[in-house]
C-alpha cells in the first residue's frame, strides 16, 4: 500500500511540475512578443541609415590613414560619407581640360580612388560639388565665388555625373550661398543662386536621369547686413530659402540640404526665429511645406556640438560649447528626436568625422567636432555612434524601402528613381550574379517587385540553404520570378513563411537564367503572433492532477479499514 501511496505522489508532483513548466514559458513567450510592426516612412529618401559624416579624404595624402580612416567609419556602422569635389582641382586650367597641372596626369583619377575606397567601405558620397576655378569666376575673387557663367558650372555638373554614372548617386549644389564668405566678396542672392541651382540641376539629370540633386545647406544665422542699402552680407536661413522659393527653386531638387548645429542647447529645444538651435531647422520646413514640397525629404549637411575646452573664450566659442559627454548624447538624442518627430528627416552627416590636422588647430572651436582625433583616437561621440547603430543593419517588422540599412547591394545594383515605385526609387540590376542581401528578425518575409521592362529571376537563399515552397531551376535553386502582370505597377513575392525565432539573412542573386532585368523596390517583415494558449493540454495536465488527487484521497481513506480488516 505505501509503494502505491508514493508512487500517485510522484505521478502527481511531475503533473504539477509540467503544467508549472507550460504556463511559464506560454507567459515568456507572450511577453517576449516581436516589436511593433514599423509603417512604411511616409516621405521617400528618409528610410535610410541615418548616421552619415562629413570627411576630408582629398586632402589626406598617405594611403593607409584614408583606409583607417574608413575603416573606424565603417566600423562605427556610419553609412553615408559627405566628400568635397573641388571644380578647381578636377577642371583646374581651362574648360573642358581635366587634367592636373602638377603631374600631367587625368584629374579625375585622385577622385576615382577615394570614390573606390568609400565604396569598398560600404559608404555611399555625398558629393559637394563647388570651388569654381580661378578662369570662371572674376579676376582676384576668392575661390568661393560663384563663376562669372553660371553654363560653365552646369557643364562641369554634367561632366562630373557622367564620370561617376553608377558610383555617385547624391550631389550638393555649392555650400551655404547665404553667408559671406561662401558667395564671394558680394551680397548674398537667393535669385543668384536660385538660377545656379537650376541650370545645375538640369545639366545633372541629363547626365543621368537617376542622380538625387541636393541643394546647398544654407548656414543657419540671424543675419548680417551688407552695406549696400537692402541688401544682406548673411541673411539669415529661412528668408534666403523664402527668396528661393519665390524664384522658382522648387522643381530643380530632390532633397532640400540644412544644417542643424545646436549651441549650448539640447536638441529639444524650441525653434524660435531668434534662436539658433537644433530645431531651427523646423522654420525650413514650414516654408517648404507652404510652398508645397512636403513630399521631399530634409538630408542634414552639417550636425553636431562643440566640444572645446572650458578655457575657451566668448570669441573663440563660434558655436557654443558642450561637454564630450553632452556632445555624445545630444548627438544621439537629436537623431532619435528627428526619427521620432520628423517623417521628413533622412541622412545626418555629422560635423566632422576626422581631418588630416591640415585645417584646425587644437586653439581653435573647431578641432572639438571630430569623432576621431588625427592620431585615431575616438572621442566620447565616435563611441556612442558606435553603439548606436549595432541594431540599425538587422531589420524589425515592418514595410522597407530598398534603401534601409539592413538591404545591403553589391556595386551591380544602381538605385533608379521612379515615381510610381515605393518611396520613389528602387534597385534595378541586369547582372547575372548580383545580389543583395536583407538581414532581419522576423518569421515572414516578402519582397515587392516593381514592374520594368521584362521581369527577370532572382535565386534565394535563406541562412545560406534553399527557400522550402519556392520553386528549384534546373540546377536545383530556390528562385522566385519577377513579372509583373499587366496593368500593375507591384507584385509581392512570398520569400519566406514559418521561420524559427532569431536572426536570418534573405539572399537575392540575379539568375544567370531566363535573361530579364531584376527591380527591387521593397521588403515586408513579419512576426507571428504572440502564441495561443495551450489550453487543450493544460485541460489534459490539470484533469490528470484532480484524478490523481482523488485516487490519493480515496487511497488515504480506504487504507485504515483495509488494515483493520487484515
Amino acid at each position: 500500500m505505501r509503494h502505491r501511496m508514493l508512487v500517485l505522489i510522484a505521478i502527481l508532483v511531475a503533473l504539477v511540475v509540467l503544467l508549472a513548466t507550460v504556463l511559464i514559458r506560454h507567459a515568456v513567450l507572450a511577453q517576449t512578443a516581436p516589436p511593433e510592426w514599423l509603417p512604411a516612412r511616409s516621405v521617400p529618401d528618409t528610410d535610410v541609415n541615418p548616421y552619415g559624416a562629413n570627411f576630408f579624404l582629398a586632402r589626406e595624402v598617405e594611403l593607409w590613414k584614408r583606409e583607417r580612416t574608413l575603416d573606424m567609419a565603417r566600423a562605427a556602422g556610419i553609412g553615408w560619407a559627405k566628400q568635397q569635389f573641388a571644380w578647381a582641382e578636377i577642371e583646374p586650367l581651362r574648360k573642358g581640360e581635366y587634367i592636373d597641372p602638377i603631374t600631367g596626369q587625368s584629374s579625375w583619377a585622385k577622385f576615382d580612388e577615394i570614390v573606390d575606397l568609400y565604396r569598398a567601405a560600404g559608404l555611399r558620397v555625398i558629393a559637394r560639388l563647388d570651388r569654381a576655378p580661378a578662369w570662371a569666376r572674376l579676376p582676384d575673387t576668392r575661390p568661393e565665388t560663384p563663376p562669372m557663367d553660371m553654363a560653365d558650372y552646369g557643364d562641369f555638373v554634367y561632366a562630373f555625373v557622367d564620370h561617376f554614372r553608377g558610383r555617385i548617386e547624391y550631389i550638393q549644389i555649392w555650400n551655404e550661398p547665404n553667408i559671406y564668405p561662401e558667395w564671394g566678396e558680394q551680397a548674398v542672392d537667393p535669385a543668384a543662386y536660385t538660377r545656379m541651382l537650376q541650370i545645375a540641376y538640369q545639366r545633372a539629370k541629363e547626365a543621368d536621369p537617376n542622380v538625387h540633386v541636393l541643394t546647398a545647406p544654407l548656414a543657419i544665422t540671424l543675419g548680417e547686413p551688407h552695406p549696400e542699402p537692402g541688401r544682406w552680407r548673411s541673411m539669415p536661413d529661412p528668408d534666403f530659402l523664402e527668396g528661393m522659393y519665390q524664384a522658382g527653386a522648387g522643381k530643380s531638387f530632390d532633397i532640400l540640404s540644412a544644417n542643424a548645429f545646436g549651441f549650448d542647447l539640447p536638441p529639444e529645444d524650441p525653434p524660435d526665429p531668434d534662436v539658433l538651435n537644433f530645431r531651427r531647422v523646423e522654420l525650413q520646413r514650414d516654408i517648404m511645406e507652404r510652398y508645397g514640397d512636403e513630399d521631399k525629404a530634409i538630408w542634414f549637411n552639417e550636425y553636431g556640438w562643440n566640444a572645446a575646452p572650458v578655457h575657451f573664450t566668448d570669441e573663440q566659442l563660434i558655436w557654443e560649447r558642450v561637454t564630450e559627454e553632452q556632445q555624445a548624447e545630444y548627438t544621439l538624442r537629436g537623431i532619435e528626436y528627428a526619427r521620432t518627430e520628423w517623417p521628413w528627416a533622412g541622412v545626418f552627416n555629422i560635423w566632422y568625422f576626422r581631418q588630416t590636422g591640415q585645417q584646425y588647430t587644437p586653439t581653435e572651436a573647431a578641432y572639438y567636432f571630430r569623432m576621431v582625433d588625427v592620431d585615431f583616437t575616438p572621442r566620447r561621440v565616435y563611441d556612442a555612434v558606435e553603439d548606436a547603430t549595432a541594431l540599425l543593419y538587422v531589420a524589425s517588422p515592418g514595410y522597407l524601402e530598398e534603401t534601409n540599412p539592413a538591404v545591403e547591394a553589391d556595386p551591380n545594383w544602381h538605385g533608379v528613381i521612379a515615381e510610381q515605385a515605393s518611396g520613389r526609387g528602387l534597385l534595378f540590376s541586369d547582372v547575372p550574379g548580383a545580389s543583395l542581401t536583407l538581414t532581419f528578425r522576423g518569421s515572414v518575409v516578402d519582397l515587392i517587385a516593381h514592374r520594368g521592362p521584362d521581369g527577370g529571376r532572382l535565386l534565394v537563399t535563406l541562412d545560406g540553404r534553399n527557400v522550402a515552397g519556392l520553386p528549384t531551376d534546373a540546377q536545383g535553386r530556390s528562385y522566385i520570378d519577377l513579372k509583373v502582370p499587366a496593368g500593375e505597377w507591384q507584385a509581392r513575392r512570398p520569400l519566406a513563411i514559418g521561420l524559427a525565432t532569431g536572426q536570418h539573412v534573405v539572399r537575392l542573386t540575379v539568375s544567370d537564367e531566363g535573361g530579364g532585368s531584376c527591380n527591387v523596390d521593397a521588403f515586408e517583415v513579419n512576426s507571428g503572433e504572440p502564441p495561443a494558449f495551450p489550453t487543450l493540454l493544460v485541460g489534459l495536465l490539470t484533469g490528470g492532477i484532480l484524478m490523481g488527487g482523488l485516487a490519493l484521497v480515496w487511497d488515504l481513506r480506504s487504507q485504515p479499514k483495509r488494515e483493520q480488516y487484515f
